[in-house]
């Protein structure tokens, strides 16, 4: 080992080498940033400014906004970036710094989606003691829980990287940097941070997914106990958003760190790895926004004062 290079840069890929297709590539996804960083703020906006939004609910909702916002700054502008340069070199500090706040931002957000779960279980499971049980304590109390634990998972994934000797091939098949793509850049055993990483990681998904699961066949069992069809139907839409969100988010997180990456599903991979780090940031939003007609009303209320 004291005979192998150490490398100081990595190369991502390059998702087109067609000059044409690198500038319709770089449009697009400018477009889908903009948008993103746009309509998440726009939430935000509203949560904060709009009185009638001052509820959990809501707030638990700029949160979302927040964590998206954040996890596309952290990959786009790079991405663009390397689009005009055509220089794909990213330094291996920043790699790593990128990696870790890749995985803050993705854990921050599957256990907010459980909190947002276990909110809309009280709101409509247990109204009476809605106000009880989430209350802005409570609520305080659990947004930062959702912040400090997930911290925990990026500093001990970074933390084991110590361990490891990264002497190349320095050519990532992702276009940011993420823990999986690392390991394969290794010249020393991965084996333990890739047993770290399955456990880890599927232990946190599974408790995540299981507490928003449970939550919504709860859910799911009192909604059909209501024998009004119109109150089916009003507490049914304040889920679906919600449902589509936690749905696009698993299968994403699925593919993206549990589907080994081989040369066979190498193209849907990378396919799926855009789909969860651009558009989906971008889908929440529109989701919720389509969905909430108190959003619906804030904007429009917005739109009046401005006019």
């Amino acid at each position: 080992m004291k005979n192998q290079t150490m490398i100081t840069s990595v190369f991502l890929m390059s998702l087109s080498d067609d000059q044409k297709i690198i500038y319709i590539l770089f449009t697009i996804f400018l477009l889908i940033y903009l948008m993103t960083f746009l309509s998440n703020f726009l939430i935000i906006l509203l949560v904060v400014t709009c009185a009638h939004l001052h509820t959990p609910m809501y707030c638990f909702l700029g949160n979302l906004a927040f964590l998206d916002m954040s996890y596309s700054s952290v990959t786009a502008p790079r991405m663009l970036f390397n689009f005009t340069t055509q220089d794909w070199s990213i330094s291996f500090p920043e790699c790593i710094a990128q990696m870790f706040f890749v995985i803050y931002f993705g854990v921050s957000e599957g256990f907010l989606l459980s909190s947002m779960s276990y909110d809309r279980y009280l709101a409509i499971c247990r109204p009476l003691h809605y106000s009880q049980v989430m209350s802005w304590g409570a609520y305080i109390q659990l947004v930062s829980l959702v912040w400090s634990s997930a911290l925990l998972v990026p500093t001990i994934y970074t933390l084991c990287l110590k361990r490891l000797i990264f002497c190349g091939p320095n050519y990532i098949h992702n276009f940011f940097c993420d823990l999986p793509h690392l390991f394969q850049i290794s010249c020393t055993d991965t084996s333990i941070n890739v047993l770290l990483l399955t456990v880890v990681g599927g232990v946190l998904s599974i408790i995540a997914f299981v507490a928003t699961f449970c939550s919504y066949v709860m859910i799911i069992s009192t909604v059909l106990k209501i024998r009004s069809s119109d109150g089916k139907r009003k507490a049914f839409s304040t889920c679906t958003s919600h449902l589509t969100v936690v749905f696009i988010f698993y299968v994403s997180v699925t593919f993206t760190y549990f589907v080994p990456n081989t040369s066979n599903l190498l193209t849907l991979n990378q396919v799926v790895t855009v789909i969860y780090a651009l558009i989906t940031p971008l889908l929440n939003p529109l989701i919720y926004s389509l969905r909430s007609k108190d959003l619906k009303a804030a904007m429009q209320r917005q739109r009046t004062v401005l006019q």
